[in-house]
């Protein structure tokens, strides 16, 4: 990758830091009964949360059928709204019959786990403490007292103010990279057929056969296409990293070259993956 390397990929998870953080004027010493107090306040919260959606009754679904829809181009266009602009939407059979499932499922359901709510509020809790610090500068990761009330969305308000400022300036960073990667897409010429249909975001790899021809199959649930077959003619890996396959597909960049195009690609998995294949011709269907 030229512009949406690994390293930006990383910077682009630095943009938040300051998401879900409060100052709080105990988060300036190691506070363990300060600790205990806050860890239930959050653990308390969190289980209401829980219990409230265990308890959505899915009937509410149902009302969608025969309801009245409003054309979202009026709406938008700000334009008058008579009767005979109303569609009524139609629930399909299989639709309905999988919220009578679900609805018969919620009339069996077992009371509230409450405590296997607590123990899922504290796994993420010991997984928070182990990451916290992962993405923040060692110099800025020092000057914070407690992780664990850190993990819990507390610091100082020192702290929260530069949280905000690197946010900020890592936005920038990844905003500037991504106009100059759009700038060179645009010069490049790709036909649309290509440019347009390149592109497999959240797809994950199930098979990667080099030959000739290099083959990748996918599996498109999570993704935004329904062509889970790229075949690269003629085709010769300029760059392989381990782990693609079982990965999943994040971004592409494509660039025409004498021999036809050079593809590259970025695999999130086990471990962050490049793949760079130069070929021919590229040919996307759905097998």
């Amino acid at each position: 990758m030229r512009y949406l390397t690994k390293e930006w990929y990383e910077q682009c998870q630095q943009t938040g830091l300051h998401f879900g953080k409060r100052s709080h004027k105990g988060a300036y010493i190691h506070d363990d009964e300060l600790y205990r107090r806050l860890y239930k306040r959050k653990e308390k919260a969190f289980v209401q949360l829980e219990r409230e959606m265990y308890d959505i009754d899915p009937r509410y679904m149902l009302k969608q059928d025969g309801a009245p829809l409003v054309p979202l181009s009026k709406v938008l266009n700000g334009e008058e709204i008579s009767e005979a602009d109303l569609i009524v939407f139609e629930m399909p059979p299989e639709q309905r019959e999988h919220i009578h499932q679900l609805i018969a499922a919620f009339d069996v359901r077992p009371p509230f786990d409450e405590s296997g709510s607590q123990a899922e509020f504290r796994s993420r809790h010991e997984w928070q403490c182990e990451s916290a610090f992962h993405s923040l500068p060692a110099e800025l990761s020092s000057r914070i007292a407690d992780k664990r009330l850190f993990a819990l969305g507390y610091c100082t308000n020192e702290i929260l103010t530069e949280l905000k400022k690197l946010s900020k300036e890592n936005e920038r960073k990844i905003r500037r990279v991504m106009d100059e990667c759009n700038k060179v897409r645009q010069g490049e010429d790709i036909p649309d057929s290509i440019a347009h249909t390149f592109g497999f975001h959240d797809c994950k790899v199930t098979e990667l056969v080099v030959n000739k021809n290099i083959v990748m199959r996918l599996d498109t649930k999570g993704g935004f296409t329904s062509l889970n077959k790229v075949t690269f003619k003629d085709a010769q890996i300029i760059k392989q990293d381990q782990y693609i396959e079982g990965s999943h597909w994040l971004y592409e960049e494509l660039y025409k070259v004498d021999s036809g195009y050079e593809a590259h690609m970025l695999f999130s998995g086990e471990k962050m993956a490049d793949l760079i294949i130069r070929c021919s011709d590229i040919v996307m269907e759905q097998e």
